[in-house]
C-alpha cells in the first residue's frame, strides 16, 4: 500500500534540491549557454527526470551485479557529498568540468552537472531511508524547479546577483555538509 508522507517529501525534496544545487550553478549554466549557444530547459529536465527515476529503481541491481550493498554505496555517496560540500563551502574545484559542445543541454548540463554521481548516490542514499514513492515526488519536485530556473535564468541572475549568488552556494555547500555527515552516521550506526 502506498503512503505518501508529507515529512518524508518534504525531506527528500530539501536533499535532492541541496545536492542539486540549481541556484548554485546558476553561474556555470549561464556560462554553458554563452560558449553553446542555447541550453534547451525542456530536454535537460525530461533527461534529468528519466535518469533519477531510472537509477532509483536499477541502481540497487547494478550495485547487486557489482556485489555491493546499498550501505556501502551511501557510505561512498556521503564521501562524494562532503566533497561537493566543501567545493561549495570553500570555493574550490575538486571534479573537473567537461568540454561544452553542442549538446549542452544533455552533456554536461543534465549529467553529470545536475543528475551527476552525487545526485545518484544520493537516491540510493534516501532509498535506505525513504518510501520510493516519496523519493519520486521529491524528484518530481526537483525537476520541476531545476525546469523553472532552467527557464528564467537570466531574470535568477539579475535578481540575486553575484553576492546573492555567492551566499546561497555556501548555505546549500553546508546544509549538504551536515547531509554527508548524518547519510555516513546512520549507514555506519555510529
Amino acid at each position: 500500500m502506498l503512503t505518501f508522507n508529507p515529512r518524508e517529501i518534504l525531506s527528500v525534496t530539501m536533499i535532492l534540491f541541496a545536492i542539486i544545487d540549481i541556484i548554485g550553478t546558476i553561474p556555470i549554466i549561464i556560462d554553458m549557454r554563452q560558449k553553446a549557444g542555447r541550453i534547451e530547459s525542456e530536454k535537460a529536465s525530461a533527461t534529468v527526470f528519466v535518469l533519477m527515476i531510472i537509477f532509483l529503481f536499477v541502481g540497487d541491481q547494478l550495485l547487486s551485479i557489482i556485489n555491493i550493498d546499498v550501505a556501502s554505496f551511501a557510505i561512498a555517496g556521503s564521501l562524494v557529498i562532503f566533497i561537493i560540500a566543501m567545493e561549495l563551502i570553500l570555493g574550490v574545484r575538486f571534479f573537473k568540468e567537461e568540454e561544452i559542445s553542442s549538446t549542452a543541454s544533455i552533456v554536461p548540463l543534465a549529467f553529470p552537472l545536475i543528475a551527476g554521481a552525487g545526485t545518484m548516490t544520493t537516491l540510493l542514499s534516501l532509498k535506505s531511508e525513504y518510501q520510493t514513492q516519496n523519493i519520486i515526488i521529491g524528484i518530481a519536485l526537483n525537476t520541476i524547479f531545476v525546469y523553472l530556473v532552467l527557464k528564467n535564468v537570466q531574470w535568477l541572475e539579475r535578481l540575486l546577483g553575484k553576492t546573492g549568488l555567492n551566499i546561497l552556494r555556501k548555505a546549500f555547500g553546508i546544509i549538504l555538509l551536515a547531509i554527508s555527515i548524518k547519510l555516513f552516521r546512520s549507514n555506519t550506526h555510529l
